[in-house]
């Protein structure tokens, strides 16, 4: 049985010239790739008719067409540059803010092309990202909330019992447990619920000047007393000299801090001691936590600020910690930074930018 054959290339050729001719473009001719080929052979063709007229001694001819060849080079150059390279870092930018949090943001469609297409996939996937985070923000915040409740119940009625005289021993020592996990799961809870609230925006600073001198004594004072109760001492080396004032929300840094310290002292148990410095760097005051534990694992290090990341230690929180810590030190234009101490440690920096007059 003999195979059907399809239109020779006479006939293919005749029905595309009755295409061009109706105004149809060919599909090699549509789009980026059709006028980067039209380029292509214009610009071929010039090169090769100056050839030919240098060949043949007409040198004002082929001076003509070689002059052709190099404007049309500098035109596909800006051409490439405004339909292809400029839509191209476009979207780079609006990569850049999605991976910084900014869910749902869109990219700017300028044609209807292969770029145009790429920009509206883009955006499918960026709309995409923004539903499932707001579907994660909302699953969180609704647990949270359901959490809440009966861990305050745990929390007051091991308290209660703890005052109960007639609990002693091993009853006793579960009863402390109980009362330690559930303020150690309330300070979770808490920690995610800030986390929704600041993916949703209802995130808000009361901003006021700050004597960070006095918030400084105050921490190292609260959290002092509470660490002697673990046998861990809080060394707090106030700065030689008053610290400026910054502009911020003292809760807010305070906040920060405590956070800052419970995670030096829940990693670095080991050391048995915490420093807490502060002092003037520039245009910023510095306040850093130290602790004399293992530090951070080399890999960990460059992800400890991540959202949800947890580091191969025995010790494991719920990985927003220091993410929500990073927020609220941006939020007040300074910077949180996390390094391996010189003699080993963790070490741990808030910068915030000095109150300008």
């Amino acid at each position: 049985m003999e195979e059907k054959k399809g239109p020779g290339l006479p006939a293919r050729a005749l029905a595309a010239a009755k295409r061009f001719l109706k105004g149809e473009r060919p599909e090699a001719l549509k789009g980026l790739k059709g006028a980067w080929l039209i380029i292509s052979c214009i610009g071929a063709l010039c090169v090769l008719l100056t050839l030919i007229f240098a060949l043949v001694g007409l040198v004002s001819w082929a001076g003509i067409f070689a002059g052709c060849a190099i404007v049309l080079l500098l035109l596909s150059n800006l051409w490439f540059r405004e339909r292809v390279t400029n839509p191209i870092l476009g979207l780079g930018d609006t990569a850049r803010r999605i991976a910084d949090g900014s869910y749902g943001t869109l990219a700017e469609k300028l044609r209807d092309d292969e770029i145009g297409r790429f920009v509206d996939a883009f955006n499918d996937m960026s709309v995409k990202i923004g539903e499932a985070g707001r579907t994660q923000s909302e699953f969180i915040s609704s647990v949270s909330h359901e959490l809440r409740t009966p861990l305050t119940a745990i929390t007051g009625w091991s308290e209660t019992l703890m005052y109960d005289e007639a609990i002693q021993g091993d009853s006793r020592r579960g009863v402390e447990i109980i009362s330690c996990e559930a303020g150690r799961l309330t300070g979770m809870v808490e920690e995610l619920l800030e986390f929704t609230r600041i993916r949703d925006g209802r995130f808000t600073l009361n901003l006021e000047e700050v004597d960070l001198d006095s918030l400084l004594e105050e921490v190292a004072f609260t959290y002092g007393e509470l660490l002697k109760h673990d046998g861990i001492e809080l060394d707090y080396e106030p700065a030689e000299e008053p610290l400026p004032p910054v502009t911020g929300d003292p809760a807010r840094i305070k906040q920060v801090l405590l956070n800052i310290l419970d995670n030096a002292a829940k990693y670095g148990r080991r050391g048995k001691k915490l420093e807490l410095t502060s002092g003037v760097e520039g245009e910023y005051v510095r306040m850093s936590v130290r602790d004399h534990g293992p530090g951070f694992a080399e890999e960990d290090l460059p992800h400890v600020k991540e959202r949800f990341y947890k580091g191969r230690g025995k010790e494991r929180g719920s990985g927003i910690g220091l993410a929500v810590c990073d927020e609220i030190v941006t939020r007040h234009g300074g910077r949180l930074t996390t390094a391996n101490a010189e003699g080993g440690g963790a070490l741990v920096s808030v910068e915030l930018p000095i109150k300008t007059q």
